[in-house]
């Protein structure tokens, strides 16, 4: 048998009968295993430099000073011990006319920083690295190279950081705690923790995290952890995280959250395309192959031999296909690593073979899924076949193999995505679209009975009564017709939308300047200051921590979920006025009347933390405790980039609590010197140019734009083979029946209008449906993954309705010009 099938494998690949299954397999396997490879270099770099991402073996982060206590009980078992204490500032550089701002991330170090970990200066840009075991001396600041440009700075120049002005020495090449080489939006500023107090820039309201990093022996470390754990639970203590080398991973800026999952619908359209069009290509063999099976079965082969026989061709087609196709991904994934080169870091170690053995899983899943259907109705082909020309309808176990085929591919689909929801998403949309384009195709077809009669021209005839004839062939072309459109439509003028959308989340006249920390006393003379260039309105922020939900003590327990854990772990800002917001809306209860203690929550982090109108909230701030019941929940518009709160409390319950005071406005770049002044006359003041870290994030995504182009040539190539797909899968029968037809007498010209009208028909119905399918998508897409607004756009259904018809009929054009050049005698005999 195994000689017999690889006879059977190079006649069969000499004859062309395989080529198109082997390219369709291969393109899905690389699609997925390009991305697999670039995310599983990604991981192991993180995993290998795990150490580093902390700086330490266990790391102590908390919103308050670290507990003298936990030093001392560190010394005791040996640890080696540094701190850092890391917040947003102002840096201020030049005077007068020439002064200029940067907001920066001010981090102060202890002697013998980093635990773990190289720190490496450089005294110019690109200059060579030098690895350092000390940190600043005081008096002086290491700074990012960044920073030189940004303030036109030099080696040796004065840099001001709120009351202290330091002297610059040096230049951070690499700070091994900083991240694993993702692009921060603030550059980095490094003192001694000597100089921190002369500055005078932690006050009541600083956004402060304070950092114990801890060294040693892996049992003592462990030790430690497992009685800082303890306590932290039994004193409830809140705003402390702890993080070693099992549990420490940084979290992805949104930006590029949003970058994997466009990288990640890439490769799941492309697979899914290439599933439909290895479907098809199975299917097509099939069909071409059942003469040979009877034949086969004349001369004494058992319908097990039969099986066996074509199951190993399918696998020996299956592995090399997808091996080609792992190599495939594997150069791709270079590509990806090149177009994102300023987003990761270049030194990743090697790939591992993990991407390669899923994408070969995955070659051999989507034959077995997809290949195997046909195989076994191949096993079913009856002696007589030889001479009638009958076919059986499939089994119930051919489709039960269809269904469990298309379960497995759509596991291995959402476990190579990462992305529950996005891969549910699309798989889900694609399954949908797949009944829904079945239905309306089988409809369309049912009703051309009607239409037959609507004109006495011959070829119009032919084609309605063609596409009559044969309804499940019919419905099948429109279906992959459709999918295949679909997805293209997905990922060119729905993907624009997309990426316009995401771009533009933010309008164009929204506040591009952040001023925090604005002390009680200073209020009156910034807000007179600010008038000159704006009119902001100045809000009062209360740091609160969370600490009772209808007087039960929040514990460690209380939330299961890790990002409600992260909001009541730290203090929340909230905020009091009379008025609600402008930007704000309503959708619960009503805005409070400021007799007695009331709070407005936001949707969001209601849902998040369950909360409810009534529930009683409790908050202690600064000592001092706060209880009100929720009267109202709102809708916030975090796209306008204005002030929003979580929390916002009636203005007679916090009268006496500690504030500071938050605004934003838009300044024009051409006044960029008010807020130098401003941070100069105010030094505590920190001014957030959101402006800028848009722009920032903006170069990062248009790094991604490129690379999800690359891997959307891996999606076009499969909505290629499977609209090829589509359109030859009636070929042979399409052949013979315009070769009879011939015979008949129908001319040259009637048969040709006939298959213009027929593609026409197939492929407008396609184009509609993949149009509709993908603005469906899209639509889920942006409401339930990406997070954004969405438009609808009728270019879609034009483009659809066009492009339809025109793949339909290059394709008809393709397939059939032979017929209508060659004898109908040689026509049916090929046939």
């Amino acid at each position: 048998m195994l000689r017999l099938s690889l006879r059977m494998t190079l006649r069969d690949w000499r004859a062309g009968e395989l080529r198109f299954l082997l390219v369709a397999l291969m393109i899905a396997v690389a699609s997925l295993s390009s991305v697999g490879f670039f995310v599983d270099r990604m991981r192991n770099g993180l995993n290998r430099d795990a150490h580093q991402l902390l700086g330490a073996d266990l790391l102590i982060s908390a919103d308050q000073a670290i507990n003298p206590a936990w030093r001392s009980e560190a010394q005791k078992r040996g640890l080696t011990m540094a701190e850092t204490v890391v917040f947003p500032s102002m840096a201020i550089a030049g005077e007068g006319d020439n002064v200029a701002t940067k907001l920066v991330s001010l981090k102060a170090v202890t002697p013998g920083y980093p635990l773990r970990g190289n720190l490496k200066l450089s005294q110019a840009q690109q200059g060579p690295e030098v690895i350092t075991k000390i940190v600043p001396p005081a008096g002086t600041v290491w700074i990012d190279p960044a920073l030189l440009i940004s303030l036109k700075l030099k080696i040796g120049d004065q840099l001001k950081l709120g009351d202290k002005t330091l002297s610059i020495t040096q230049l951070i090449a690499n700070e091994p705690d900083r991240g694993a080489g993702f692009m921060n939006f603030a550059p980095r500023v490094m003192v001694n923790m000597a100089d921190l107090t002369a500055t005078n820039l932690i006050q009541n309201g600083s956004r402060v995290t304070y950092r114990l990093l801890l060294a040693g022996p892996a049992a003592a470390i462990t030790q430690f952890q497992k009685w800082l754990q303890e306590g932290i639970e039994r004193n409830q203590t809140k705003g402390v995280r702890l993080e070693s080398l099992e549990s420490g991973r940084p979290e992805m800026r949104a930006t590029l959250d949003r970058a994997e999952q466009f990288l990640s619908l890439v490769g799941l359209l492309s697979a899914m395309l290439a599933a439909v069009a290895v479907a098809m290509a199975a299917r097509r063999f099939m069909l071409r192959h059942l003469d040979a099976c009877a034949m086969l079965r004349c001369l004494g082969q058992t319908q097990n031999q039969v099986t066996g026989m074509y199951l190993i061709e399918f696998l020996m087609i299956g592995i090399v296909g997808s091996a080609a196709g792992v190599i495939v991904g594997f150069a791709g994934h270079y590509v990806l690593l090149e177009w994102l080169g300023k987003l990761v870091s270049n030194d990743l170690p090697s790939a591992t073979w993990q991407p390669a053995l899923q994408g070969i899983a995955t070659g051999l899943l989507l034959l077995v899924g997809f290949a195997l259907p046909p195989i076994l109705q191949l096993r079913n082909v009856p002696h007589n076949r030889v001479i009638r020309r009958e076919q059986d309808a499939p089994q119930a176990l051919t489709l039960v193999t269809y269904l469990l085929g298309l379960g497995m591919f759509v596991g291995l689909l959402l476990w190579q995505a990462g992305d529950v929801k996005l891969g549910l998403l699309t798989a889900g949309g694609f399954l949908i679209g797949l009944l829904v384009f079945a239905l309306v195709s089988w409809l369309g077809v049912a009703s051309l009975k009607r239409l037959r009669g609507l004109s006495s021209n011959t070829a119009w005839r032919f084609a309605v009564t063609a596409l009559q004839r044969r309804p499940g062939a019919t419905v099948i072309q429109v279906v992959s017709l459709a999918l295949g459109l679909m997805a293209l439509l997905l990922l060119t003028v729905v993907r624009g939308d997309l990426i316009t959308a995401w771009k533009s989340a933010t309008p164009a006249d929204a506040p591009n300047q952040f001023v925090i920390n604005i002390q009680p006393d200073q209020k009156n003379d910034i807000a007179t200051r600010l008038k000159q260039v704006a009119q902001p309105v100045l809000y009062p922020m209360i740091r609160g921590r969370l600490i009772e939900v209808n007087n039960k003590a929040i514990t460690d327990s209380t939330y299961p979920d890790d990002r409600a854990k992260r909001l009541v772990d730290r203090e929340f800002n909230l905020s009091t006025m009379t008025d609600m917001p402008a930007s704000n809306t309503l959708i619960a209860g009503k805005w409070y009347q400021d007799t007695q203690p009331e709070a407005s929550v936001e949707e969001g982090i209601a849902k998040t933390l369950g909360l409810k109108l009534g529930d009683k909230l409790t908050f202690d701030v600064a000592g001092q405790k706060i209880t009100a019941p929720i009267t109202s929940l709102r809708k916030l518009d975090w796209g306008s980039m204005r002030v929003n709160f979580f929390v916002i409390i009636n203005p007679k319950a916090v009268v006496d609590l500690p504030q500071t005071w938050i605004t934003a406005f838009h300044l024009p770049e051409s006044d960029q010197r008010f807020v130098n002044q401003l941070t100069l006359d105010y030094p505590n003041l920190t001014v957030v140019d959101v402006g800028a870290m848009l722009k920032q994030v903006q170069s990062v995504l248009d790094q991604v734009i490129t690379a999800v182009e690359f891997l959307f040539l891996f999606t076009l190539a499969s909505g290629v083979l499977v609209l090829y797909a589509a359109l030859a899968g009636s070929q042979d029968l399409r052949m013979r029946e315009a070769a009879l037809l011939r015979a008949l007498g129908a001319t040259r010209k009637q048969l040709s209008q006939a298959q213009w009208i027929e593609f026409l028909l197939v492929g407008g119905l396609a184009g509609v449906l993949a149009a509709s399918g993908a603005s469906a998508i899209g639509w889920a897409l942006a409401h339930f993954s990406f997070n954004f607004e969405w438009q609808f756009s009728p270019v879609v259904w034009i483009v659809g309705l066009f492009v339809g018809a025109a793949c339909a009929l290059i394709g008809g054009w393709l397939g059939l010009r032979n017929v209508l050049n060659q004898p109908p005698l040689l026509s049916l005999r090929e046939g």
